[in-house]
C-alpha cells in the first residue's frame, strides 16, 4: 500500500528547525511503547508560549525503566497528572491529553542522529517566573527539582 505524505522528500533536518529552550506546552498525544530493554512513553507536545513558537509541536520520550522512573514521575507530578492513578502506578494515555506545564528541551546527537531531550519540567503556574529568568539569562538548571 502506498501513502502520499506531502513534503516528505524535502524534509531535511537543519538547526533552524530544532526546538531548544524553555516552553509552556500542552500534551497533544501520548502512547506507551513496549521495548524489551527500554519501554517508554512517547509524548507529543504543542507549544503555547513563547508566542514566537506557539502552535509548533515536538515529541520526546520518557523511559519507563526502573532507573528512569524518577523523570517520568517528575513529569507527571508537575503537569498535574491524576494523583490517584499515579498512586496506583497507572498511566492512562487519555488522562495525559491536555495536561499543561513547562518543559526545557535540548537536542542530543548520537551516532549522527539527533534526538529531542526532555531535560526538566515545572508546573504551568511557574511559567511567568521561569520565562522572565530565561529572558534575563538567569535560567536555573534542574537537578531533579523543578526548573
Amino acid at each position: 500500500m502506498r501513502r502520499h505524505i506531502p513534503g516528505l522528500h524535502s524534509r531535511q533536518q537543519d538547526h533552524e528547525n530544532l526546538l531548544e529552550g524553555l516552553f509552556l506546552v500542552r500534551v497533544d498525544a501520548a502512547s506507551y511503547r513496549w521495548h524489551p530493554q527500554k519501554p517508554f512513553l512517547s509524548i507529543r507536545f504543542v507549544i503555547l508560549e513563547p508566542e514566537a513558537f506557539a502552535g509548533r509541536s515536538f515529541s520526546g520520550r520518557l523511559y519507563c525503566t526502573e532507573r528512569a522512573l524518577w523523570k517520568l514521575n517528575w513529569f507527571l507530578r508537575d503537569f498535574g497528572y491524576d494523583s490517584n492513578l499515579l498512586n496506583q502506578d497507572q498511566i492512562d494515555e487519555k488522562a495525559l491529553l491536555t495536561l499543561r506545564g513547562v518543559v526545557r528541551t535540548s537536542y542530543v546527537t548520537l551516532n549522527g542522529r539527533s534526538f529531542q531531550n526532555l531535560e526538566a519540567f515545572a508546573p504551568e503556574t511557574q511559567w511567568e517566573e521561569l520565562s522572565c529568568e530565561t529572558v534575563d539569562g538567569n535560567q536555573r538548571l534542574g537537578g531533579g527539582d523543578d526548573l
